[in-house]
Formats: C-alpha cells, structure tokens, sequence
C-alpha cells in the first residue's frame, strides 16, 4: 500500500469516528431538546464541512516545511521593511533564475475560512501565492519572475487572511535555458505531459513526448453511452491514445516524434514485480498493447509480440532514447509524486538509462501529492507556491518556467482536448464548489470543469533536478 493510500485509509477512518462521535451528541440532543434540531443542525454540519473542512490535507497547517537545497546555493541578503522586500545594496538578481523566500505564514481568523493569500506587487506582474487555511508556519514562497522588480526594491509582500512574519531568507538559482535543448518527455498516462510541462516542451527547439499507458480503466462516462464495461475501457483506451498523439501537435510537436507504447493503467508496478510476466487490462480484457499502439510513427521492440511486460517496457524506452538521444529527460519525481504508475515510470526509465553513453538532465515533475491534494493551491493564472515537504534529509533542487498568459491559454486548450477531463464533475462535487464559491470565496478556472485546470494553468511550471 503506498503513502498516500495509508494518508487516506487513515482520513477515512477519523472520519467515520468524528461522524459515528456526532451522530451520537444528535441524538441525544434530539432525545433532550427537540426532535427537529439535529436535522438542522445536521444540514448546517454538512454546509460546513463542504465549505471549510473538505480539503485533503493529511498534515497539520502548524507545520513547518522543511526544504533542504544544494549546497552553495546563492542565497542573497533580503529584508522585509513594512511590506517592502529588499535585497542588499548592489545586489543584481540574473531574471530567469529560480527565486525561493523561506517566510512563515500565519492566518488570520478569517484566513481559516477563506484561503490565505500572499500578494506580489509592486512591478508589472504582481502575483498571488496560496496557501492553507489555518497556515502558521514556515512556508516557501516562489518569487521566479520577480527578479528585476525585487533588484530594483520595489517588491512588496502583502497578506491577504495572514500575516508574514519572521526574517526571509531567499536562495536564487540559475539553470541553463533547457528550451534550448532537446526535450523528452515521459507521460505514465495521456495528459501527464500537458499538465507538467507543456509550457516547456511548447517552447522547446526539438520535444518528444512519450506515453507508457493507454489510460483505459474507470471508464464509466463511457458506459453511460450503453456500452459494457470492457467495450468502454477499450474506447476510452483508443481516445487517450489518441490525445496523447495528436494533442502535442498543438505544441508545434511532429507526429514522427510522439509516441504511445500502449501499456496499461495501474499495472506498471506488476509488470515490475514480474518483468517477464504479462500484465493485462484490469478491465479492457486485453494482454496485448498493439491495439493501442497503432498511430506510432515507427516499429518498437515491444511490437513483435505485444506483451505488456517490464522487459517490453524497458526496450522500447531504450530503442527511444538511442533513436532521440535528449539532452534533458522530462519525468514524474520519485518521492513527491504518489501514483503508482508514476513511480513505476520513473524507475523504468532509470533502469532504461544505465549503460548509455550520455546521461541527460533529468527533470522531475509532480502532478499529484501526498499530503495535499489541493495543491498547487490558488487559481489558474496564479503562481505556484512550493509544496509541502517535511523531509530535511532529501535535497531538492527547483527549476521554474514562467507562462505568459497566452501560452497559459494554450496549455488550457491542450487541456480541453484530453478526452478524460471532459466528463461533468459528479453531482456532489458541483455542490460542493457552489457552497465553496458562496460561504469560501473560491471560484473555479475559467477553462474546464475539471480541477486540473485550476492547478495546471498556472503562471509557473514547477520542476526539480534529479
């Protein structure tokens, strides 16, 4: 069972006390006051708990972060006066390095019912950094795009629902421009390299995209249409094969250089275990990737018999990797990103690499968490604060990409097009988005109904050298 599972085995499981716990105090509030109070006040809970308490955060928002980066990283001398932030006199920053300020955060009453917000102003982009309700601790704000404005004093950091307090400390860290490099990148299902990186491989001289599974279970909007189960799965599967094909085109990314080794959802870790035992469909009643590798612009090993096994798997990432030879890798990260086809992918193209005669920049990505499934928090055209991390012992290196907002409009597009962030939200999450809206103070993205607008159509994209 993997972190996140054990986080929300252990969520539900409070949950079903605190709910057993306040059934108990209804009824005999019923029994001794009056029979229609803990109706009304059972309604109220509800309201409540939708508005305020439906978040996923398997922390307390009293903990301090707590990051760990490279030795000898630049860390220039800032001051917060008033509201102001300035560097030390004659201080110059470089206005693509990557800009961290270690602060601590505390809410406000109201910052724990609305979410508290820090606001960059001050220069031509101001900007905004969420964080959780009830925050009170160490936080680390990204400051990437506010070099020339923070070289020139004129930053200013003010809280909305929080206050900041404490002496900042801010590292600033140069990287090479790796949209001129040659670009590859790893998508464990169809969408994954449009929610991490489009902005990057949109902008690259030469960009890859690969995508191990076909993306084929919980495929229930399908079944709607009258089919049975497998005849949805397969559909769906045939759909993000597709979009994982033809939507990079968008980018301006050739035909002959993306490619889908059809593999199947959730069963990476399985093929893994076993690396010369086939994996097959959990509901796709299939043990051959070939269906879904028909668009591919070239022969790959695992084509010759179509077996989804790890061996399978390992060749075709190698046939890639000698056939691209991509100067800067692309992948989910090992430890701040939970799925299992995540880590699976990351592992296999790892594995992929030993005995190459060049070792390219790997660069990790996170599109889901731990800890907090809200994050990144904040709205779609915001930055992205840097995420929950309680490991002092594990380095992490950022790199961020900035987004103009016509290139955030069209990541957005390349969105809309993934077929499996179409369907509605399920009626109990649209009521709930409605009371967040009206009791919070939150708003959706206003590019798609599905939350991963909100999170992936931001200012920032957030990477991590490996």
């Amino acid at each position: 069972m993997s972190r996140k599972q054990q986080l929300l085995k252990r969520h539900r499981r409070n949950k079903r006390i605190g709910l057993l716990i306040a059934l108990g105090m209804l009824i005999v509030m019923g029994l001794l006051v009056a029979w229609w109070l803990p109706l009304v006040l059972a309604v109220l809970g509800w309201i409540a708990h939708e508005a305020w308490f439906a978040d996923h955060l398997f922390y307390s928002p009293n903990d301090d972060y707590q990051y760990s980066f490279p030795p000898y990283t630049p860390q220039p001398k800032v001051h917060l006066n008033g509201d102001r932030l300035r560097l030390d006199d004659g201080v110059m920053l470089v206005e693509d390095a990557t800009l961290v300020l270690a602060l601590r955060v505390k809410s406000t009453w109201l910052g724990r019912f609305l979410d508290p917000v820090v606001e960059l102003a001050g220069g031509d982009n101001p900007d905004r950094l969420t964080f959780e309700r009830g925050v009170n601790g160490l936080r680390y704000l990204n400051l990437s795009g506010q070099a020339q404005v923070l070289s020139q004093g004129e930053l200013r950091l003010r809280g909305r629902f929080c206050r900041l307090l404490g002496e900042p400390v801010l590292w600033a860290i140069e990287h090479p421009d790796y949209r001129r490099q040659r670009v590859m990148v790893i998508a464990p299902h169809a969408d994954d390299a449009e929610l991490a990186a489009y902005g990057l491989y949109s902008q690259a001289d030469e960009a890859w995209i690969v995508t191990l599974t076909a993306g084929e279970i919980e495929a229930e909007h399908y079944q709607q249409m009258g089919l049975d189960k497998v005849q949805a799965s397969r559909l769906k599967g045939r759909l993000r094969t597709w979009d994982s094909i033809a939507v990079p085109r968008w980018a301006g990314v050739a035909e002959s250089r993306c490619v889908q080794l059809g593999y199947f959802c959730l069963q990476l870790a399985t093929m893994q275990a076993s690396p010369a035992q086939p994996a097959g469909s959990r509901e796709a009643d299939l043990s051959d990737t070939r269906l879904f590798r028909q668009l591919n612009p070239f022969a790959l090993p695992g084509d010759v018999d179509g077996a989804p096994t790890w061996n399978n798997l390992l060749a075709d990432l190698r046939e890639l990797l000698l056939r691209a030879q991509p100067q800067v890798i692309v992948l989910p990260h090992p430890t701040l990103d939970p799925h299992p086809d995540h880590i699976c992918a990351h592992a296999a193209v790892l594995e992929a690499l030993q005995g190459l005669d060049w070792q390219p920049t790997l660069l990790g990505y996170a599109n889901h968490l731990h800890d907090n499934d809200r994050w990144p928090m904040g709205n779609s055209g915001t930055g992205v604060a840097l995420p929950p991390v309680f490991d002092p012992a594990s380095l992490l290196h950022p790199y961020c990409l900035l987004l103009t907002p016509a290139q955030q409009r069209d990541k957005a597009m390349a969105l809309a097009m993934m077929h499996d962030l179409q369907p509605p939200a399920p009626f109990k999450r649209r009521v709930r988005r409605v009371l967040q809206r009206l009791l919070a103070g939150r708003r959706g993205s206003p590019y798609g109904e599905n939350e991963f607008f909100r999170k992936a159509v931001r200012r920032h994209e957030l990477f991590w050298h490996l």
